[in-house]
């Protein structure tokens, strides 16, 4: 069956939290800060592909959740970016938020549009040190991604129509 609409729930990963961690090594009672920061998390993007046809392959699909940020580690170790979820659609697809505004129009082969950006990770406890203030035993949180609502709807371009009564021989013109 053919398909032309679809609508989805979109999430964006939250960033990961920035890590809280204090340098310790033999014979260095107290190494100062050395938490690294959240990694990103994860986008949504929607791709045009020549390969499909219809929105078939999204009729089931009611929500997409893109990976979440990895937390920061000791040794300033950043955390690893949330993974991101790549929606296929074929070329010609329009994307309306929920109130039926257009938001993107993919007309072109390798059409790209981030339907919802993934939130930024938070920062470790080294970033905040200062020399007034030089074991800060506090972090930041990942701030959360994007989440919406958007309609998927393929715009179908035809070169020629045929339109008639039943029965009037429309089927004797394409023989």
């Amino acid at each position: 069956m053919f398909h032309d609409k679809a609508t989805l729930h979109v999430e964006a990963g939250r960033g990961g939290h920035g890590g809280l961690s204090f340098r310790r090594e033999k014979y260095v009672p107290r190494g100062g800060p050395d938490g690294g920061d959240g990694g990103r998390g994860g986008d949504v993007v929607v791709l045009a592909d020549p390969a499909f046809r219809d929105l078939s392959a999204l009729r089931r699909v009611r929500v997409l959740r893109a990976g979440t940020g990895g937390n920061g580690l000791g040794s300033r170790k950043h955390g690893a970016d949330g993974k991101t979820v790549d929606v296929r659609v074929p070329v010609g697809t329009q994307i309306l938020d929920a109130d039926g505004g257009l938001v993107a129009d993919l007309t072109t082969r390798d059409g790209r549009f981030i339907a919802a950006r993934g939130g930024q990770g938070g920062r470790g406890n080294a970033r905040f040190a200062t020399p007034t203030r030089q074991t800060p035993r506090f972090a930041e949180t990942g701030l959360p991604g994007d989440e919406l609502d958007v309609v998927l709807r393929l715009k179908l371009v035809v070169d020629a129509a045929l339109a008639g009564l039943p029965n009037a021989g429309k089927s004797s013109l394409l023989r």
